[in-house]
């Protein structure tokens, strides 16, 4: 196994029992032990340890392939949401609030999201398409070179 710069490892265990932000712990270890750590030093040892991975990934919800100066866009981030209580996984009480609200706009206007990479804002809100769009999202076409292979 390889050399790990964690210094104490109950320590790690308990800030991703508490919900903590790779960015945040990354903070932590530079403040306190003058260590560089990155995200994937975090998701290395949460694998190692056979704890869930943090993101939760539903190509059911998320089916395309998304630009990298989309993935942070508050529609996909609700999208992500919206995954991980489907999946069973916590969501935090912010995010609850704004998943529901989200739900709510979406189900009362009775819209969809669609993912098209060459509008600059990439995620928008479309016409649900009776029969056709029955989730959350806009089916995509099975052609649509942006969609994930199911």
């Amino acid at each position: 196994m390889p050399a790990t710069k964690i210094v104490n490892e109950t320590e790690v265990l308990r800030w991703f029992e508490e919900g903590r932000t790779y960015a945040w712990m990354s903070q932590q270890y530079l403040d306190k032990y003058n260590e560089v750590m990155g995200a994937s030093a975090w998701a290395n040892f949460r694998k190692r340890r056979g704890l869930d991975e943090r993101i939760v990934v539903d190509t059911q919800l998320i089916p395309w392939h998304v630009k990298p100066e989309h993935m942070a866009d508050y529609i996909v981030r609700m999208l992500r949401a919206e995954a991980r209580q489907r999946a069973g996984r916590e969501v935090n009480a912010i995010d609850a609030e704004r998943l529901a609200r989200f739900k709510a706009k979406l189900e009362g206007s009775d819209l969809v999201v669609h993912y098209d990479p060459d509008l600059e804002e990439g995620f928008v809100l479309v016409p649900r398409r009776p029969g056709i769009d029955t989730d959350m999202i806009r089916e995509p076409d099975t052609t649509d070179p942006t969609r994930v292979r199911r």
